[in-house]
Order: C-alpha cells, then sequence, then structure tokens
C-alpha cells in the first residue's frame, strides 16, 4: 500500500471533551436551529443569509470579520437571519492548492491535521460563545463531521460531492439543514436526487458504526452555476430557473422545497463584484413572483474584510487567498439593501 499512516487522530467525542461548548452556547445554537429550521419549514418568512469568506485562512481576520457581522445581524434581525460561512475545508478543481484550515492551520506552514482539527473547532466556538454565531461550513469529509456538529447550524454539500453517497447519507443524519449544490455540469436532477437521498432513512456505515438515519427533512437546493461543455460560466438565478426548479420540486414530492441561491461560483462566473447585482436581482425575482418568494429562502455571499483576493507572497489582512470575495463596505451595503427591499 502506497499510504504512509502517520498518527491516530482522536475521535470527536475525545476533542469534545476537551474542548467543550457551555451551556450557554448549547442554548444559543439550539434557538439558532430552529429560527432557521423554522424558514425551511414554511413556518417563518425571515430570510437567511449564508456570507463571509469564500476560506476561513486564518482566525484573526475571520473573527474580525464575525465581530463587525454580528452589529449588523442585530440590525436587521426582524427580516433576516446571518449564518456566517466558516468553510475549514476547501475542495479543489484539481486537488492541488490550499485545502483550508483543517489541512492547514497556518497557510503558509506544512499541512498538520492534528492541529487543523483543533483550530476549526476553536474557531467555531470562539463564533458562538464570543458572538453568538453558529456558522456554516461545507461538509468536503463527512467522517469529520462530528467534530463540529455541535457548534455548526447549516452545512453544504459541495457540487463535487454531490453524487457521492457517502454525502448524501451522512446528510440524512443530520438535524440541521443541508444544502445539496447542483454539480458543476448543471444537472438539476441529480441535484434533486441527493435532496431526496438525504430527505430518507437509510442503514450506512459510518466511522466505524453501522447506523441508522431518519432523514433530514431539511435538506434542499442550492444554484450555484455551473460549466457548460466548452468550459463556459452559466447562471441559473434567473425568474425563468427559479420557476422551473419550483415545477420539479412539486413533481418530486419533496418535503419543505426550498432553495438557497449562490451568488459567487459560476453564477458570477467568479465576478465577484457581480454578487451585487445578482442578489438584487434575485431579491426581485422574490417580490416578483409569489411561487418564488416562498422557494427562496436566502442566498449565499462569499464576502470578506477586502475586496478581491492576494495573490502567493502577499500578506493582507482579511483579503481571500482563494476565490475573490465581496470587501467589507460593498458586503455590509449589500445586506441593509436586501434587508430593505425583502
Amino acid at each position: 500500500m502506497s499510504m504512509n499512516f502517520q498518527r491516530k487522530l482522536p475521535i470527536p467525542q475525545e476533542v469534545k471533551q476537551e474542548f467543550p461548548v457551555t451551556e450557554r452556547m448549547a442554548q444559543v445554537k439550539a434557538q439558532r436551529d430552529r429560527a432557521i429550521c423554522d424558514v425551511f419549514e414554511g413556518k417563518s418568512d425571515k430570510f437567511i443569509l449564508i456570507i463571509g469568506p469564500c476560506s476561513a485562512d486564518h482566525s484573526e481576520p475571520v473573527l474580525e470579520y464575525i465581530s463587525r457581522l454580528r452589529k449588523v445581524a442585530d440590525q436587521v434581525s426582524d427580516k433576516m437571519i446571518i449564518v456566517p460561512r466558516i468553510y475549514t475545508n476547501k475542495p479543489r478543481t484539481t486537488g492541488a492548492g490550499y485545502k483550508g484550515m483543517l489541512h492547514q492551520p497556518d497557510p503558509e506552514a506544512k499541512p498538520d491535521m492534528y492541529k487543523g482539527l483543533i483550530a476549526i473547532r476553536e474557531l467555531h466556538m470562539d463564533a458562538l460563545r464570543d458572538y453568538d454565531f453558529s456558522c456554516a461550513d461545507e461538509m468536503l469529509y463527512p467522517e469529520n463531521y462530528r467534530y463540529l456538529s455541535d457548534l455548526l447550524s447549516y452545512v453544504a454539500i459541495g457540487a463535487r460531492s454531490v453524487e457521492n453517497q457517502q454525502h448524501r447519507l451522512t446528510a440524512s443524519g443530520l438535524d440541521i439543514p443541508a444544502g445539496m449544490k447542483n454539480p458543476t455540469g448543471g444537472e438539476l436532477s441529480v441535484m434533486l436526487n441527493a435532496v431526496k437521498a438525504a430527505q430518507s432513512s437509510h442503514t450506512f456505515l459510518y466511522r466505524g458504526w453501522e447506523v441508522v438515519s431518519d432523514g433530514n427533512p431539511y435538506a434542499h437546493a442550492i444554484m450555484r452555476g455551473y460549466l457548460d461543455f466548452a468550459g463556459r460560466s452559466i447562471s441559473n438565478y434567473h425568474y425563468e430557473d427559479l420557476l422551473q426548479l419550483n415545477d420539479l420540486y412539486i413533481a418530486s414530492g419533496l418535503k419543505n422545497p426550498s432553495v438557497i441561491v449562490d451568488t459567487n461560483h459560476n453564477n458570477s462566473g467568479k465576478k465577484y463584484l457581480e454578487q451585487i447585482r445578482i442578489a438584487k436581482d434575485i431579491i426581485h425575482s422574490r417580490n416578483a413572483s409569489p411561487i418564488i418568494k416562498g422557494l427562496v429562502k436566502g442566498l449565499m455571499i462569499e464576502s470578506y474584510l477586502e475586496d478581491g483576493a492576494q495573490g502567493a507572497g502577499e500578506h493582507v489582512f482579511g483579503k481571500s487567498i482563494t476565490d475573490p470575495c465581496l470587501g467589507w463596505e460593498k458586503s455590509e451595503r449589500l445586506i441593509f439593501d436586501i434587508a430593505e427591499k425583502l
């Protein structure tokens, strides 16, 4: 075998015991979980905004971003529920490049998975303890979910993972919303099949255990655009796209028809400033159509302290080291603009 087994990592239970949440933190998360799930069930008409850096690279700028977001969230709390993006592991198209804080808690040092596990748990704990934010992360590795299960209020299954059996079955055992992105080729049937799998009960293997899941009624679609046969970015956030998705949802018989629209990735062609226009376009579509208003539960926006992304060798505090993000001033203005138009 060509794999070198470096060391046995502690199991999630051990890490949780070493870095425990307080009773107050658990209560805050439970309240936020309920409020977010109520939106997906149609019991609440609040709008969900999942917003934050493309990747959490260093704790300090992420927490500075979250401290600013807390002040804004309090001002729009009558209309919106803000869920910070703290994405601690990154899928890479070719496998090369920065794979996130889980792999490299210091992006310029060599990978250290043990330090990474501790770093991502501490970052999510800081957000919850100090700012009352239970956050969103991508479930890139299903077997790692339990290291953060007492801290997260939302998980996303990425475009490259959405057809994977283990991701779908693990999502079926979560009690928080799991967003299933449309695959990179754009087939909506693949995405909705993933939602169906996640909403169903299964018996499967997880971390060496035979487990039975109840099914996750909060599993839902995420529209993020796609690549056509020639590798061009094609968007799928438009009025007609959302009506088509609603028709597919009705035909599928799935519970709680819902979509979160990702304003970046192939919807923007990774042109991060386009997120402002796209977000406003989606709000306009919701206001023009009761069907779309009922279906679109929120947006996903990539945003950080500084506009754009930095290149190798740069050290700009709060500027993305992966995909370009919307800077803070533009993000803050956009949040207030969205709240005003809801």
